[in-house]
């Protein structure tokens, strides 16, 4: 297809006179459009919910979470995985963000760097993909090459495929195992895809990282049970998450977090189930960092 064929790529009548609005108007407008991207993005839950079951089962095996993009959709994959290290205590090396172009594309456009497909298995193979791995390719108008020919690239190494658009029928849709296309509509200002489209895409991020991060345990209750106490307001917050999950004192809470080593899954444990950090973490290891699972087990 054509790129002025593109959904994303149409002018948008509602904002034709956008230019001339007061600025009141324009703002109106702006969030009336941006109403949509939800409604969007609910089409596409049961794919969205296929993706978290289908990549927590590879992340379970020690594969990664691979994202890959151009511009927008390339930065906001970057972020998704910048931003799991410290929210889930995850290593750095679990949660990979490429994007074409390479890390100076972060801050300023790298010309021509999405146009090869080369490019894109090029950067998966530096990397040493796997069949345990999951390759999310993200391009709004599910036609980017270098996230084409990173997609076809690991599909044929046997890893999970997603693909993540803003247009019926992608191209990189087709070539994935699951495609997640939420057709947002034309944008505010015409091909601007890092307003409505960035937004649907970083929501369905958020969505599959989170789901895979609770399939693996990372989450108890509602709370972050992996976070990194390294500073006075991690530790607070640790203090309080222990605390309001066991329903024990905060001083008590600070005196299981560091028998725990800073651990808060393990501080929890020891102090629902009143038994010491050895003990506690056979548990934990026998029901693989899965504390609801310990506890229903107990």
């Amino acid at each position: 297809m054509e790129i002025k064929k593109l959904v994303t790529e149409t002018r948008n009548p509602a904002t034709t006179h956008i230019d001339t609005m007061s600025t009141l108007d324009m703002v109106k407008t702006i969030n009336a459009e941006d109403q949509k991207v939800a409604q969007a993005v609910a089409l596409t839950e049961k794919q969205i919910a296929l993706a978290i079951d289908e990549a927590a089962k590879r992340y379970a095996l020690g594969g990664r979470l691979v994202y890959m993009g151009a511009g927008t959709s390339g930065r906001l994959g970057v972020l998704d995985a910048a931003e799991l290290v410290p929210t889930y205590g995850i290593k750095p090396e679990r949660a990979v963000g490429l994007i074409a172009g390479g890390k100076g594309a972060m801050f300023s456009a790298v010309e021509g760097a999405e146009d090869s497909t080369v490019l894109g298995s090029t950067d998966l193979n530096k990397i040493k993909i796997t069949a345990n791995d999951v390759v999310i390719g993200l391009a709004a108008s599910g036609r980017t090459p270098y996230v084409v020919g990173g997609l076809q690239y690991a599909k044929k190494e046997g890893a999970l495929t997603i693909a993540v658009a803003c247009v019926p029928n992608s191209v990189i849709g087709q070539v994935a195992e699951i495609a997640i296309e939420a057709i947002v509509g034309p944008e505010v200002v015409t091909g601007s895809t890092r307003m409505k489209a960035g937004t649907a895409q970083k929501m369905i991020l958020n969505m599959i990282s989170t789901g895979v991060m609770i399939k693996q345990g990372k989450v108890y209750q509602n709370v972050m049970i992996d976070v990194q106490p390294t500073n006075a307001k991690l530790v607070d917050r640790a203090c309080r998450i222990i605390s309001e999950t066991t329903s024990v004192t905060t001083e008590e809470a600070l005196a299981y977090l560091k028998q725990a080593d800073n651990k808060v899954d393990l501080a929890i444990i020891m102090s629902k189930t009143k038994k010491d950090k050895n003990a506690a973490g056979k548990l934990l290891t026998r029901y693989h960092g899965n504390v609801s699972r310990v506890l229903q087990g107990e």
